[in-house]
């Protein structure tokens, strides 16, 4: 036999943060040597964390990196164990994403990146290039201090792999695992056994199962061990870094990392028997012939022993089942694990929310509390770094610190409930039920005194007050009173998250959460300046209808029970007067249902439709409860008021990411802002297969009449578009 005992990692590094980042390194490298590792894999750019984006375009952040790496390596930390260590490296005029592979205090060979990231929330090919040299391994000059102090000049650079006396052994960075024709399939045949993956891969409901199924299927064929390691946390931006650090064998997962943790460092380790590799690849004759075919990679050899032989006390790792969350747990723990992280390196004092008492809020209020909850748990598990942060943040002293969640709440959240003229006894009572549940410090406000003063003032300066429709006022009254009401609350929370800590004698601010979901971000459906501007937003990327399914597990497994209630309340904006024959709901005033805004979401931007295809797909999706003319309008309807609301898109508040067909327009959906919302060519188009399918010649042009053409002076001038953008929640 021979075994090799690997140690792959979570870590939960900070951008830029080189001290903690490379604290972290060196606590998993001693975490690894302490388990009789003799292989420590690391994620990628884990010295300079993932998300630096534009720093990486300077030279300070390679230069810090070299600085770092050098500390590794002038101590024992690399003695009798291959460290895989993600930096930037500039070669020549060229910056590449490498893997440094370092034993016994030098430099191995640097891997750079084959096959960089660049779609979705990936922009690796505007700071880095691709290593397009395949044939062969060349000599980099090491920087001049980290020569002198290693005794190294130069070291092998490029796609190759490294040949010690018992295995062999290579890197396959992050993206480069998912393409067409990946590294580990031509390195398998050149008899790599082990394969190292430094990933910097984010979180996204339901996506785990992908990229478990890569790992399975890179050694399910062709035999060999898969170790990946992943960053845990956010790292200063919109993604949660969600973990999940494995070892796979043979197509077996033989270890699991967590997936939501608080921990900065979480260290994996498995006991492998390669000898099951070499008897796989022995048994399958394909495998075989293509290998005496193959084409040759470089390889740098290293008089190295890795493995040891038959030992008792060394049993392999056996395969177990994988892990997988729930899309409730997973909006649970994301988000809650991205808000701690937020929190403890904000400087922040804790968080106020804006709470309504509806689904939306409710949501982002009760990830809060499974915030704290998690916080409490793992101080209970010993986790010290937890702890001190807690104690800081929640502002203990005489070594108390966070033993009830309930309690940890009361001191760093607040919630406000402001009401209106327009609001509901229920929704108050649902929203003070909840924040007792969950613990936070609640305050009950009437904004009508508020609103009442700004009319005023209006009415002083024009003559005239507005009125709501209801009472016999114009759309345009009727969308401003709403307006204000929505924009009100947005300054007051503000006020109250700078003020509050004054007034119980705290130091420090609070950020202001805010609560809308995706799919009223797609259609536009909120108010820009309101209460969806925040500081960050835990939902911002999540379905109405994951947030309704998270609310109602949320109620038994978070033990809010007051959420059940809250779920089953119909969508409401209460931003308009009650009467008899009329009460405000969210699908009425949107035309649209929020099952119907995930379809169209997910078809605009995952499926990458236009108006056109959009309509085609849904014909044969909804043919059989619609008509063509039916889905033709719906189709239309959603597209104008798309192109009407992008604009919000553009100050949307900084939001967790977890859905992929998320509309944020800062990082993730780069579209324009500003659009002919009559869409004439393509909606002319959809009118011409609507009287295909049906032999209808009824024109859907001018149906309802020519609309107006309105200019936009609301946010510095958005040209001319479609009227129509003033429905509720829906003000420029």
């Amino acid at each position: 036999m021979r075994l090799l005992r690997v140690a792959t990692c979570n870590l939960n590094q900070w951008a830029m943060d080189f001290d903690s980042n490379l604290r972290n390194i060196k606590d998993s490298i001693s975490k690894a040597k302490e388990s009789g590792a003799i292989i420590r894999l690391g994620p990628e750019l884990e010295i300079t964390g993932y998300g630096c984006e534009d720093h990486f375009l300077e030279l300070d952040t390679v230069n810090h990196s070299w600085e770092c790496l050098k500390d590794i390596l002038l101590g024992d930390w690399t003695d009798d164990i291959l460290c895989s260590i993600g930096m930037p490296i500039i070669k020549g005029s060229e910056r590449y994403n490498c893997q440094v592979l370092c034993l016994n205090r030098k430099i191995l060979m640097i891997r750079p990146k084959l096959w960089l990231a660049n779609d979705g929330n990936y922009r690796e090919l505007r700071w880095f290039t691709a290593w397009k040299q395949k044939d062969q391994l060349v000599d980099f000059l090491l920087p001049d201090d980290v020569s002198e102090a290693l005794s190294q000049k130069s070291v092998p650079f490029g796609y190759g792999y490294i040949q010690f006396i018992d295995t062999a052994v290579a890197a396959e960075v992050c993206e480069e695992l998912f393409t067409p024709v990946p590294p580990h399939a031509e390195l398998a045949l050149n008899g790599v056994e082990v394969f190292m993956n430094a990933s910097g891969s984010h979180h996204q409901l339901r996506k785990l199962d992908l990229r478990l199924r890569a790992f399975i299927g890179a050694t399910h064929t062709r035999g060999g061990v898969y170790m990946y390691s992943n960053h845990q946390g956010c790292d200063g931006g919109r993604l949660y870094y969600d973990g999940c650090c494995c070892v796979v064998i043979n197509g077996d997962v033989v270890a699991q990392g967590s997936q939501f943790s608080l921990k900065d460092v979480e260290v994996l380790v498995a006991q492998v028997d390669l000898d099951a590799v070499a008897s796989l690849r022995g048994s399958i004759s394909s495998f075989q012939e293509q290998a005496s075919c193959k084409s040759k990679v470089s390889s740098v050899v290293v008089p190295y022993k890795l493995c040891q032989s038959f030992n008792l006390q060394m049993p392999p790792s056996i395969p177990r089942k994988i892990i997988y969350h729930s899309p409730e747990e997973e909006i649970a723990f994301g988000p809650g694990c991205w808000l701690w992280d937020y929190l403890r390196r904000s400087g922040a004092s804790g968080f106020l929310l804006p709470l309504s008492g509806g689904a939306d809020s409710s949501s982002v209020a009760a990830i809060v509390g499974c915030m704290c909850q998690l916080v409490v748990e793992e101080i209970a598990n010993g986790d010290e770094q937890v702890k001190a942060d807690a104690i800081r943040i929640g502002q203990y002293t005489d070594g108390q610190f966070p033993t009830d969640s309930k309690e940890f709440a009361k001191r760093i959240f607040y919630t406000v409930f402001m009401g209106s003229e327009n609001s509901s006894e229920a929704t108050k009572m649902r929203a003070k039920v909840l924040s007792d549940e969950i613990g936070s410090w609640h305050l009950d406000v009437c904004i009508d005194s508020v609103i009442s003063a700004l009319l005023s003032l209006f009415q002083t300066v024009t003559g005239k007050r507005p009125r709501y429709k209801v009472d016999g006022g114009s759309n345009s009254e009727n969308l401003g009173l709403q307006n204000i009401q929505a924009r009100i609350r947005m300054v007051l929370a503000f006020m109250f998250a700078s003020l509050m800590p004054w007034v119980h004698n705290k130091p420090g601010f609070y950020l202001v959460l805010g609560s809308s979901n995706v799919d009223e971000g797609l259609r536009g459906y909120l108010t820009k300046y309101d209460c969806s501007s925040a500081d960050i937003n835990p939902i911002g990327s999540i379905s109405k209808q994951d947030l309704r399914s998270f609310l109602k597990w949320a109620a038994i497994h978070l033990r809010y029970p007051s959420l059940a209630e809250i779920e089953a309340a119909p969508p409401t904006a209460e931003l308009e007067p009650i009467r008899s024959n009329y009460s405000q709901l969210d699908e009425v005033d949107m035309g649209m249902t929020y099952e119907e805004l995930s379809v169209y979401g997910r078809l605009r931007k995952i499926f990458r439709c236009g108006p056109v295809s959009m309509f085609q797909n849904l014909c044969y999706k909804w043919g059989e409860k619609l008509t063509p003319l039916e889905i033709a309008g719906k189709v239309k309807h959603f597209f104008k008021y798309y192109s009407i609301n992008r604009h919000k898109m553009t100050v949307i508040t900084p939001s967790y990411h977890a859905e992929s067909y998320s509309p944020e327009d800062n990082r993730f959906d780069l579209r324009q802002f500003l659009y002919n919302a009559r869409w004439p060519y393509q909606f002319r188009k959809i009118d011409q297969l609507v009287r295909e399918c049906d032999g209808d010649k009824v024109s859907l042009v001018g149906q309802k009449g020519k609309e107006k053409e309105v200019t936009l002076d609301h946010g510095g001038g958005m040209g001319v578009i479609a009227a129509g953008s003033g429905d509720p929640k829906a003000g420029l």
